[in-house]
């Protein structure tokens, strides 16, 4: 029978987690579980216990992330940036989700709030991921104007309104890398499919009436592992933390390159 074994070094143990009681005298306490990992150490990952008293936080994950790393454990380490939902930084499974700390709400989540690192992707630090590979996909579909001529006298290549509005909601994409961590697809073949986030910034230019390059990018993607891994699973559209649907951006790839095909 095949085994799927973790590599070495990479089961977390509970038992050697380390616990960080509240301050005496909170009354509205809410303990979070913290994977921690340190590569440099021959030690397992661990899960770590803090006991945070919420009177004295931010009513979001990742205010109580900044509380715990400034006030319990300044060797906590996670990415994070305008807190706004912006710039994706602080991407991380929340709760079994993965989702975006800085707009995910504490009293949402009932119970203990377990904190993991985005799945399936290797570990720098903590609750920081390597993105490398997630960031080569997406410099890989080239995601730029390919304009077929130089701009015109006025310096702006002008759009329609109902064109613009073509690309307005694959542009809010914030490459928080939620949607691509949730893909099995992607898990398992992240060397040669694209993944949900660059597909749809590939989408994002080939439906651009601006861009002079669509037939090229359709004929790139037109590869059994680039684009057709995707099995319509739909993990991507749940995970999306600015409710995006690349699952439909790559339905509309595959259409458009039937079509040319035809």
């Amino acid at each position: 029978m095949t085994q799927f074994r973790l590599p070495a070094n990479s089961r977390y143990d509970a038992r050697t987690g380390r616990h960080h009681p509240a301050p005496a005298g909170a009354t509205r306490v809410r303990r979070f579980r913290i994977y921690r990992s340190d590569p440099d150490s021959p030690a397992n990952p661990r899960i770590d216990t803090f006991d945070v008293d919420l009177d004295r936080c931010g009513p979001m994950v990742l205010d109580a992330l900044i509380k715990i790393k400034n006030e319990m454990d300044s060797t906590v380490t996670f990415r994070r940036s305008c807190r706004e939902g912006i710039c994706g930084s602080c991407s991380m499974n929340i709760d079994g989700v993965n989702t975006l700390a800085c707009t995910q709400p504490i009293e949402s989540i009932k119970g203990a709030v377990k904190v993991f690192p985005l799945p399936h992707l290797p570990v720098v630090k903590d609750l920081v991921p390597d993105l490398t590979k997630f960031y080569a996909q997406y410099a890989a579909v080239e995601p730029w104007l390919k304009a077929p001529a130089p701009p015109p006298a006025h310096g702006e290549r002008r759009q329609a309104p109902s064109d613009q509005e073509k690309i307005d909601r694959p542009s809010a994409c914030i490459l928080c890398a939620c949607c691509s961590a949730s893909c099995p697809s992607f898990w398992w073949n992240s060397d040669r499919f694209l993944g949900p986030a660059a597909l749809l910034a590939s989408y994002r230019w080939i439906v651009d009436t601006r861009d002079g390059a669509r037939g090229e990018r359709l004929g790139e993607l037109d590869e059994a592992f680039k684009l057709y891994r995707c099995h319509t699973i739909l993990n991507c559209v749940e995970a999306c933390p600015k409710d995006l649907n690349p699952a439909r951006a790559i339905s509309d790839i595959k259409r458009r390159i039937l079509e040319r095909d035809e």
